[in-house]
């Protein structure tokens, strides 16, 4: 029996490696490229970035900067705002605006007033316009676009302020606190955001499988659409509750009982009282001191009514940052 020896050819070998070689070499060229690689950046590129940035910048200072100028001018001496001298920080530090503000009785009342106005009157907006434009949002709702011409006419044909009067006074609403909350039940561009809303975002395949399980309309509004709507809710109560607390004209219109103004009358009425009392001194130089105090007290009054709204908003911005895109884009 004879045996057979394999004996490999140096050749061969080499030739195989060169091909291995060429493979690995071809292999490795298509290879694709890291499209998250940080391209090189061109000068151009650094001079648009700072462009942006500083328009930015300036944007931020332009909205930030008057409402910090109130809040130092508030706490500054006037003589030294007048002059120009107040720009950063304040300078002559005084609380003197702030003390004859809160000093009137009348302005926690005026607070009270307000926060019931702006809590009871937002809940009832809500739990009307929201229903309504979920209404207004089904398509099988035949008569909805006859509603919604109707509810839209009302955005730019008013009654005017006598019939309006006159109607009030026939209700019963003059000088009744429900005045805040019953007429302006509905507003019509909160209305037409939030049926805009529930027909581009909500799945019409969730009511489809609501209808299996035996869910009506009203059980579907309130069971799924509602959960499912956190962020338009809360744009539009962020909207209302606005209205509600910087509404002056229907307490200067419809009010006549102390006990019953909002806030921003109070206010009002202290910053003429101290006015008057600036304009009623004596010499040019008591005339001059009562308005440099009459100002401080303004500055005052606009941080007293802006304060607690500027304290709620962080807590929703995540809500209406989003909900304020849903408008904007399938409004």
């Amino acid at each position: 029996m004879s045996t057979t020896t394999f004996t490999p050819q140096p050749n061969a070998a080499k030739g195989m490696g060169s091909a291995n070689g060429k493979i690995q070499a071809s292999g490795s060229a298509n290879i694709p490229e890291n499209k998250h690689r940080r391209e090189q950046r061109t000068p151009t590129d650094w001079v648009v970035d700072i462009v942006i940035w500083l328009l930015v910048a300036f944007v931020i200072v332009a909205i930030m900067y008057p409402l910090w100028f109130v809040i130092i001018a508030s706490v500054s001496n006037q003589t030294l705002v007048n002059n120009g001298q107040v720009f950063i920080v304040p300078k002559g530090f005084s609380w003197y605006g702030y003390e004859q503000i809160f000093a009137d009785d009348r302005i926690w009342n005026g607070y009270m007033n307000t926060i019931v106005y702006s809590l009871v009157g937002t809940l009832i907006n809500l739990v009307v316009t929201l229903p309504a434009a979920f209404a207004l949002s089904r398509h099988e709702f035949h008569g909805r676009r006859l509603v919604m011409l109707f509810f839209t006419i009302t955005m730019f044909v008013n009654g005017g302020l006598i019939p309006t009067y006159l109607l009030y006074k026939q209700l019963g609403l003059i000088d009744n606190w429900l005045v805040f909350v019953i007429p302006s039940a509905v507003n019509v561009y909160n209305l037409i955001i939030a049926r805009s809303f529930f027909e581009t975002s909500i799945p019409e395949e969730l009511h489809d499988a609501a209808q299996i399980d035996g869910l009506g309309y009203f059980r579907y509004f309130l069971k799924i659409v509602l959960p499912l709507s956190s962020a338009i809710v809360a744009v539009i109560g962020l909207y209302y509750l606005v209205q509600h607390w910087n509404d002056f004209f229907t307490g200067l219109i419809y009010i006549n009982t102390y006990d019953k103004q909002p806030l921003q009358m109070v206010l009002r009425d202290i910053l003429l009282a101290n006015s008057a009392f600036a304009g009623g001194s004596g010499s040019t130089a008591g005339a001059g001191y009562g308005q440099e105090l009459a100002d401080q007290i303004k500055y005052g009054v606009i941080i007293a009514s802006t304060l607690p709204l500027l304290v709620i908003y962080p807590f929703i911005q995540k809500y209406f940052n989003k909900g304020v895109m849903i408008g904007a884009i399938k409004g």
